[in-house]
């Protein structure tokens, strides 16, 4: 955008930036109040707010604390930009900007100090030495059953006591309590599995047993559960969640009906819940609530249900809908959505008609709203760290639930890299809800007239009336409904359900498991091109080093694409191009149709998956467009697991890794969505490294023909090397010249003969270089026969093309695909002469280069080329 001068007036104002506040949504009757607190720079926001902590200082809220109203669109406020940065830039900037760190820290309720932490532990264990320990306890509940009994003890709480296996053991528990049936351990130094299990199951009777906040609870195992519910016949609740031999006295637990002081040892629990009007069963693990304690019968007056955090999968989700329709006075149902009872809030809704509130909004309001998730109800997922952690990389971290972005634009270009940006305090202390009375903006104020002299700010204004001592909230995916994945996209700010993620991503895996595709068949020789006088073939090109290393007598450069024998391009040519350039059918051209399937790399991921599922040269890759829940549920696997969880993010056609990111951030990964669509692929952690460092390599593919297939290999590839040690600290992840390795643009360009890298590879690592290449061979024909099988229409009899395929190797030494390039950068091939490494070891010129490819692709000649 551009001005004659500075900006002096208001019309001024509105021609320069006319276009900026249409984009974003400001209200016309908001331009003129703008205007003014730009040109002063007035940032009052202070006035009429508050920032106040929440949730124990994890979180932040804004509140209005101006004493009158604030109607709808009556004004409008600046929010400063606490930190702008790009990506690679973030730790630089944290370490170097004196006090940055800190008050990022600060602004995103990071501890600066975890060791305060420790401190109040310890000073809460010295207060807490003057109660009564464990001996003691034991000892006076022990004299009331000598006193009245075995039954007069039947609920123990141990609880936070420093109990460690040798004093567990002494206490004897199971002889001087026989009639237990409650026993909480929890927060104690319990370790040893098989000795404390050998002592809790001698309790017969016992019905809930916490071993929760134990050291052993973190060994602890499915197995170990399993002992312990197989030798307890009447365990009903095991670490709160529920066994499968549950009753009605574990739904009366969570009712509040049965505790220490009424622990219900009678026969007749059924009573006790007739008059049960509330009961949460979130997070209890349950499987099946086909039970007779839940029943209408069994709990007749029940009107509310929290059944949040249960896998639920004995039921089908009609099952389930089925089985609460039959509770006819329940009213207000807490559940999973996407979850048990499906993907949907608007089809729960209708289901249950009963129902006046669903997750605590108003079902009129869901049904009118059409919403299939109700996210004022999650979760916050909050920032995790651990004290060894530094205080950057903690930062680090937390920055993806405050983060926003934009990417610069003028008349001639856009920006290649997002600008991300924190807002300062008040602005960062809006937080979520899916019916928001705020909105903001990102806004670029350019004083001068150009963008050269903008300064961006955030735009924050009301969108419904508020009163006093409301919060003020924003949607934090505004403009973004299901059909662009709203209710996965939430898991970078919430907790969203795990089970769900997890059942679609082991469908989607099992899907990939069961492809195969038949083998596809040698190709027989395509004919060469000749033109029937016999004169040379005159070739069209844009390309610099084409028009002036192809030197070969059969071809000629021409000027004029009209009259050109082979159009070579670099750009993609489309029916409509054609057209406006005058091109005719007769005329070779260097791409086939429909060749994105292999150049795109989100296409690249869907047609190797359609024709092999899941193979072990491609790493699992998802089209974050259309794949997050599924890949979602693959993160999480991974995380439960403990397994590597370091992805890549890749857009989905942009060279020189533009716009690309590693990362094992969820939060990171959900959010990167928002600055353009991406592939997400599984990095390769253990890369094979030479000197310490990554590389990968480059490798041209010709292609005569799709159907039948017809490959060669140039006989010369060549290394890309990374500048820096490879390492997987954090800071390192956003260091480029350690995880990339393409130079030419950006970064240090060492070049290294191909020759000399794998005698010294061969050496290093002790393998065979020619086992090596035979299995990149075969891996590319591979890729190639893919498109073959799943897009047919590929095949082109007016088609010759060239493509880049640059491959990594892992750990073991075997070959990874990356990418297939359309018309690749062969700079490197024409200006070094490299010695063949798999060929007879002749030296290839690098200003032949055009005239080889040339004579294989167009005159059917072989020379330093390899078929495949």
């Amino acid at each position: 955008m551009s001005s004659p001068g500075t900006i002096r007036t208001y019309d001024d104002f509105l021609k320069v930036h006319g276009l900026l506040l249409t984009a974003a949504g400001i209200p016309q009757s908001l331009y003129q109040t703008l205007f003014h607190k730009l040109s002063t720079e007035t940032f009052d926001g202070g006035n009429y707010f508050q920032v106040e902590p929440v949730d124990g200082g994890r979180q932040r809220r804004l509140i209005l604390t101006s004493p009158n109203p604030m109607p709808k669109d009556s004004n409008i406020f600046l929010v400063d930009h606490a930190l702008s940065f790009r990506l690679s830039d973030a730790p630089k900037q944290l370490q170097e900007v004196p006090g940055l760190v800190e008050r990022m820290a600060s602004l995103m309720c990071v501890d600066i100090d975890l060791n305060s932490d420790d401190e109040e532990a310890d000073n809460a264990g010295e207060d807490s030495s003057s109660e009564l320990g464990v001996v003691e306890i034991v000892e006076r509940e022990f004299e009331k059953v000598k006193k009245e009994g075995p039954g007069a003890v039947v609920w123990l709480e141990l609880e936070d006591l420093d109990i460690d296996d040798d004093v567990f053991m002494s206490l004897d528990l199971p002889n001087k309590f026989p009639d237990l049936i409650a026993l909480s351990l929890r927060y104690n130094k319990l370790k040893d599995v098989e000795k404390i299990v050998k002592e809790v199951v001698k309790f017969k009777d016992l019905r809930a047993l916490w071993l929760n906040n134990n050291p052993i609870f973190e060994s602890c195992d499915d197995h170990v559960a399993d002992d312990i519910i197989r030798n307890c016949p009447k365990m009903e609740i095991l670490n709160s969640s529920f066994t499968r031999k549950y009753t009605e006295w574990a739904l009366g637990f969570c009712g509040g009906v049965f505790d220490q002081e009424n622990p219900g040892c009678g026969h007749d629990n059924d009573h006790f819940l007739k008059g049960l009007t509330s009961l949460d069963l979130s997070n209890r693990g349950i499987h099946s609530l086909h039970n007779k304690g839940f029943s209408p019968s069994a709990l007749p007056s029940l009107s509310y249900i929290n059944l949040r955090g249960n896998p639920l999968d004995d039921h089908s989700v009609s099952d389930l809908l089925e089985l609460l329709k039959s509770f006819t006075g329940l009213h207000a149902l807490e559940v999973d959505i996407p979850g048990p009872l499906g993907d949907s809030a608007v089809e729960i809704a209708e289901s249950l008609l009963s129902l006046s509130l669903l997750n605590g909004v108003n079902t009129t309001r869901v049904l009118e709203s059409g919403k299939s998730v109700i996210d004022s109800m999650l979760l916050p997922r909050l920032p995790e760290w651990t004290s060894i952690e530094p205080l950057v990389d903690r930062v680090l971290n937390a920055m993806w639930f405050y983060l926003m972005s934009y990417r610069l634009a003028d008349e001639e270009k856009i920006d290649e890299t997002s600008i991300w940006y924190v807002m300062d305090e008040l602005g960062s202390a809006l937080r979520h809800s899916d019916e928001p009375n705020f909105r903001v903006s990102p806004f670029l104020y350019m004083p001068e007239g150009k963008l050269e002299s903008a300064v961006s700010f955030t735009l924050l204004w009301p969108t419904k009336s508020i009163q006093y001592g409301d919060e003020c909230t924003r949607d934090y995916l505004f403009g973004i409904g299901e059909e662009k994945q709203r209710s996965a996209r939430f898991t970078a700010w919430f907790h969203t359900p795990q089970n769900y993620f997890i059942k679609e991503y082991e469908k989607y895996w099992q899907n990939l498991r069961s492809t195969s595709s038949p083998p596809v068949d040698m190709a027989s020789k395509t004919k060469s091109l000749e033109r029937s006088d016999g004169r040379p073939l005159r070739v069209y090109t844009d390309i610099p080093p084409v028009e002036e290393h192809l030197t070969h007598p059969s071809f000629i450069i021409t000027t004029d694409p009209k009259e050109a024998d082979i159009i070579w391009t670099s750009m993609q040519v489309d029916e409509e191009t054609r057209k406006a350039i005058g091109l005719n059918d007769q005329q070779s051209m260097n791409q086939f149709p429909f060749e994105a399937c292999l150049v795109m790399k989100h296409h690249l991921a869907e047609t190797v998956q359609k024709a092999y599922g899941s193979c072990e040269w491609f790493q699992p890759t998802y089209n974050l467009e259309t794949q997050l829940t599924q890949f979602i549920g693959d993160y999480h696997v991974r995380e439960n697991n403990k397994t590597d969880n370091l992805w890549i993010l890749k857009p989905w056609n942009m060279a020189r890794t533009i716009d690309t990111t590693v990362t094992g951030n969820l939060s990171a990964i959900i959010r990167l969505m928002e600055t353009g669509p991406k592939i997400c692929q599984k990095y390769i952690e253990q890369p094979a490294l030479f000197r310490g460092k990554k590389f990968d390599l480059r490798y041209i593919v010709l292609v005569r023909n799709m159907n039948p297939l017809e490959l060669f290999i140039t006989d010369i590839f060549w290394v890309r090397l990374a500048n820096n040690t490879y390492t997987l600290d954090t800071k390192s992840l956003y260091e480029y010249e350690t995880h990339f390795t393409v130079m030419n643009y950006r970064g240090r360009l060492n070049h290294m003969n191909t020759p000399e890298f794998v005698k010294e590879f061969e050496k290093e690592h002790q393998v065979q270089w020619s086992e090596i290449h035979s299995r990149v061979k075969q891996m590319i024909r591979k890729v190639f026969e893919a498109a073959t099988l799943v897009h047919p229409e590929m095949s082109s009899p007016m088609s010759r093309a060239m493509y880049g395929v640059d491959v990594m190797l892992d750990g073991s030494f075997k070959p990874k695909l990356l990418e297939v390039t359309y018309c690749p950068d062969c700079t490197r091939a024409c200006k070094y002469d490299m010695e063949a490494v798999m060929g007879g070891g002749e030296i290839v010129k690098g200003r032949d280069f055009y005239n080889y490819i040339f004579a294989c692709l167009f005159l059917n000649e072989n020379e330093h080329v390899s078929p495949l």
